[in-house]
């Protein structure tokens, strides 16, 4: 999950939705006793760190002096603070303008803000259990905050008013996208329902809410709970000894010392199902994890997720919208699933026949070997290995020792320097979260500290699985405040040994690279409104700055730069290079089919009519059958397990990174056509998709920089689907 995309008006709620990556519950329980207001709040919790300046370099947030016991009173009075915000603007006896309700909004909710930036990032990064019942407290109370301002009829009718005049007054262009985002999030969070109708919806995000906390608690503790014990070192047979030395690391800490474990983590498993010799093994660990939340325990989530399914097309439903999917993509740049089906339908029989001639390839070399077995999902990463090392003379045991995660970082802030001149200096002695996180002064062209930039790059059990970026504070300049952001990437690479370095497989440097490019998309943001800056885009344009990103770490003239041998500190050999570029298109066909099965998976999920309850599983198989998914390839994301549309933001919308990948693909041939370190092309791209953020149209700005739409043969080609 890479960015925030949710653009509500009132940006404290944009922040929840944003960094919750969930969709909250609300409720209409009414306290017996007044709410306490929000200056009673802090006058009980003097000391508490949200309720007054950090006093921190760069007011970053101080985590030394925030404790579990802050987090409420915070969230209390910030909801209590926003509640009288929000009150003073629906009950203004002035006529309502731009200044006085649309602006006011967006300026509303500031303490709100300040928390759940904090508290959300660190429920993603650095959960723990207080930290995840504090989530399920406060979720409710968040929603209903959220509510409580979308059907607030009175507020809307000034908000209507406004809109009504929009002709009228003068707007610029990020002006007249806050007006008309604003009654659009009015009119989509209920506003123009029937009383009856609008508690309805309150009682359905309620439900909704809590099933995708289960949801996401239910997965969390079943990737943590399954170990591949090993005592035997015969069953270690084909490993690379970095892969053995971090499983008896890994061991240890998990109370097996003497042994190897092996998880259902990304970076453990990844590199066991690519070179493990031992089959049954690769079969065990496979099965573990896609059955994650699928083994009928109190962690199952086939019910959970049927639920949610039916919850969002019942609210789709009461919204006016045919389907969930519906609903979603009218704010996205794709607009209808038919539109997204008609995309997948374009590149899915390029991909499965491409992914059906690996297969081939791969069964004709088990043949070969006098192997008596048929490819199976738990063999495909260890024989794509042999057919690359076959035809390419390459794997990634042979890169890892030129991508070090130090040399990585050298080489994107390298590419980030010759394209927009920004310039990084690492700070020892700023405020982290975890001793884990880097922290980084980024200045701008002109010299001056635009942005503080944290890293967090490590594998541990409070941190939730796959790379995200996010922001601890925003850019905007807007009331008199000209903020400059705190951004954040996320990662989970494997934890080094003692004074090694970190060393990064091909796939793990690329998506460094990929996540900075989220980074810049937060960091040179330009706008005037909060609810605007940086990837506060739609999610089908969100992915593509830092798709663009990528394509920079393979290119030679980078790759000379920062991929030096950790120990020898020789340069990439150009041979190795050739290498790299001529396996770029490798395995295509099977990254592509497991990802367009799981977008697949997701529209067909979220284009329900009804609000019936499906049985999980027939519901899965029938969808994939639909497809023709090919035996020896799952989805990337099971149902069960598939946190992205379950838990997180991208319901109807995991199609985006292949939309993006299209934007991203056509945008790189224009760095190609010009030059990949051209001034003028990477100030345009700065200009009309990085500052802008979400202040303007993005496919309109996507025009300005490339002067056309984006075609599909760059992808196609890029892929080798094309000749």
């Amino acid at each position: 999950m890479k960015g925030a995309t949710l653009k509500p008006i009132v940006a404290s709620i944009a922040l929840i939705f944003a960094l919750n990556a969930c969709s909250v519950s609300s409720t209409q329980q009414a306290s017996v006793e007044a709410p306490l207001t929000a200056e009673q709040i802090k006058q009980q919790h003097a000391d508490n760190p949200f309720f007054k300046p950090y006093g921190t370099f760069f007011e970053m947030p101080d985590f030394a002096k925030i404790t579990t016991d802050d987090y409420m009173p915070a969230f209390e009075a910030g909801i209590s603070e926003l509640q009288q915000e929000i009150a003073v603007i629906a009950n203004n006896p002035q006529a309502p303008t731009f200044a006085n309700t649309i602006e006011a909004m967006e300026f509303s909710g500031d303490l709100l803000t300040r928390v759940t930036s904090v508290f959300f990032n660190l429920t993603g990064a650095n959960t723990n259990e207080a930290l995840q019942d504090i989530s399920k407290q406060i979720s409710p109370k968040l929603s209903a905050s959220r509510d409580d301002i979308y059907l607030n009829d009175k507020l809307f009718q000034r908000v209507k008013t406004v809109y009504n005049q929009r002709e009228n007054l003068s707007l610029n262009i990020e002006e007249a996208k806050l007006l008309n985002d604003t009654y659009r999030a009015f009119t989509r969070g209920g506003a123009n329902l029937s009383v009856d109708d609008k508690n309805k919806l309150r009682d359905l995000n309620e439900q909704i809410g809590k099933l995708n906390l289960a949801f996401a608690d239910n997965l969390l503790a079943e990737t943590n709970a399954f170990q591949l014990v090993i005592d035997n070192p015969e069953e270690l047979s084909g490993l690379p000894q970095d892969v053995i030395d971090t499983a008896a690391r890994r061991a240890t800490r998990l109370g097996h010392p003497g042994k190897w474990v092996f998880t259902t983590h990304r970076p453990s498993i990844t590199p066991f199902l690519t070179y493990a010799d031992n089959r049954e093994l690769r079969e065990k660990i496979y099965k573990a994890y896609i059955s994650r939340g699928n083994n009928d325990n109190e962690q199952d989530n086939k019910v959970i997720l049927a639920k949610v399914a039916a919850l969002r097309a019942e609210v789709a439903q009461l919204m006016g919208y045919q389907s969930h999917a519906h609903f979603v993509l009218e704010e996205r740049t794709a607009q209808t699933p038919e539109n997204v089906y008609k995309l997948l339908d374009k590149v899915w029989p390029a991909a499965i026949k491409k992914a059906n001639n690996e297969v081939s390839d791969m069964q004709a070399l088990v043949d070969a070997q006098g192997a008596d077995i048929t490819i199976q999902p738990w063999d495909w990463w260890y024989y794509s290995d042999k057919i690359r090392v076959a035809k390419y003379s390459f794997n990634e045991q042979q890169t890892k020792p030129y991508f070090s995660l130090n040399n990585t970082l050298k080489g994107v802030f390298y590419t980030a320097n010759r394209l927009y001149g920004i310039t990084v200096k690492e700070r020892n002695d700023l405020p982290t979260y975890h001793p884990d996180v880097r922290t980084w002064e980024v200045y701008d062209k002109d010299g001056s500290l635009m942005a503080v930039f944290m890293g967090d790059y490590f594998v541990r059990p409070s941190k939730r699985g796959g790379a995200w970026m996010n922001s601890y504070r925003q850019q905007y300049n807007m009331n008199g405040v000209d903020s400059k952001p705190i951004v954040v990437n996320v990662l989970n690479f494997p934890r080094p040994a003692g004074d090694e370095p970190a060393l990064l497989t091909f796939d793990e440097a690329s998506t460094l690279f990929h996540e900075f490019g989220h980074a810049l998309h937060g960091m040179l943001s330009d706008v005037k409104y909060r609810s605007q800056s940086g990837t506060a885009v739609p999610r089908d344009y969100v992915e593509f700055p830092s798709q663009v990103m990528e394509n920079w770490m393979t290119q030679p003239e980078v790759l000379a730069q920062f991929a030096t041998h950790y120990q020898t500190g020789e340069v990439i050999p150009q041979s190795l290079i050739e290498k790299i570029q001529a396996a770029s298109q490798f395995n295509q066909g099977f990254s592509t089919v497991e990802y367009m099965a799981a977008t697949y998976l997701d529209l067909d999920w979220h284009s329900l009519e009804d609000n019936t309850l499906r049985d999980a599983a027939k519901f899965e198989q029938a969808s994939l059958n639909k497809m023709a998914l090919i035996n020896e390839i799952a989805p990337r994301y099971r149902s069960t397990y598939f946190s992205h549309i379950f838990a997180g933001g991208y319901s109807a919308g995991y199609y985006s990174y292949l939309w993006s990948d299209i934007l991203g693909a056509d945008a790189f041939e224009a760095f190609k056509e010009n030059g990949i370190f051209d001034p003028e092309t990477a100030q345009k791209f700065r200009d009309n998709i990085l500052s802008k953020g979400g202040s303007a149209d993005p496919m309109e700005l996507y025009k300005e920089f490339r002067g056309k739409e984006a075609g599909i043969e760059p992808l196609l080609r890029s892929r080798g689907f094309l000749k």
